[in-house]
């Protein structure tokens, strides 16, 4: 048996359906135990009821903007100890989806709430014996639950099916896109190889700064400028990984131009017009 919590979402719905092609049983759960008072202990019963060999622990507020301190630590930090605390107990395999959001915008720490969660839950996980997988700007079908935080294209392809401009940030910024079936593939690589790989963070990156134009231009996008007065303080205009940091025989299959073309093909057909 396989457990992967935050099925619903974007990265776990297609954990799901990428595990599900493979003769293991699967379950997942999504943040139903919140809902008890004693959280913890009905989060534990699930655990042992289940009694997962591995658990993909995906599941977390991925709202970067998410002020509320309790709202955001129970769900990316204490939800992960007891996990990580069962995984332990029980010898059991815990690949935890982690965030580039911990090099922050001085390639150090975070500078945000979210960031913080995540890197003191990465922590905790390696501390514990499990695998964490820092993701850097993930992109491709089922993130349409994402909401403001769904990808740059993502966004894009819709404002251009509402007739409505594109405006991006002068200065040329650029992020590390990836796509989410490359992300899936990590996810794999570390279930199948887990007693070969240290216990500790990963990179889940192309290892390629691209700037947003590009992205556009590929996906024949127009696109204005917006003014610089509206770049909000700290942005960050650049994130890209490095290759030393992914995990041992694993990297990336796709490029962004496959990638984008292939995820614009999804988009069409599952869109109504």
């Amino acid at each position: 048996m396989i457990l992967v919590t935050g099925c619903n979402g974007f990265i776990g719905g297609n954990l799901v359906d990428a595990l599900g092609k493979s003769t293991e049983q699967i379950t997942g759960i999504d943040e139903e135990y919140l809902q008890e008072d004693d959280w913890e202990t009905c989060l534990q019963a699930t655990l042992d009821r289940v009694n997962a060999r591995a658990i993909f622990h995906v599941g977390a507020c991925s709202d970067t903007l998410e002020k509320n301190v309790e709202y955001m630590m129970v769900r990316n930090y204490e939800a992960t100890k007891v996990i990580a605390d069962w995984c332990l107990k029980n010898d059991r395999k815990l690949i935890y989806s982690s965030s580039a959001a911990n090099f922050g915008t001085n390639g150090r720490y975070p500078s945000n709430l979210y960031g913080w969660s995540k890197y003191v839950a990465e922590g905790y996980v390696t501390k514990c014996g499990g695998i964490a997988l820092r993701y850097f700007n993930v992109f491709g079908p089922k993130e349409c639950n994402k909401g403001e935080m769904a990808s740059f294209l993502y966004q894009a392809y819709f404002m251009r099916k509402k007739k409505q401009v594109v405006r991006i940030f002068p200065g040329q910024p650029r992020r590390d896109f990836i796509y989410v079936k490359d992300v899936i593939s990590a996810n794999l690589h570390a279930l199948e190889h887990y007693n070969e790989i240290d216990a500790k963070w990963y990179e889940v990156s192309t290892g390629i700064a691209t700037d947003f134009e590009k992205v556009l231009d590929t996906a024949s996008i127009s696109y204005e400028y917006f003014g610089e007065d509206v770049i909000p303080h700290g942005y960050q205009f650049y994130t890209c990984g490095n290759p030393k940091n992914w995990m041992p025989n694993w990297e990336p299959q796709y490029t962004l131009e496959k990638a984008i073309e292939e995820y614009l093909e999804f988009l069409d057909e599952k869109v109504v017009n």
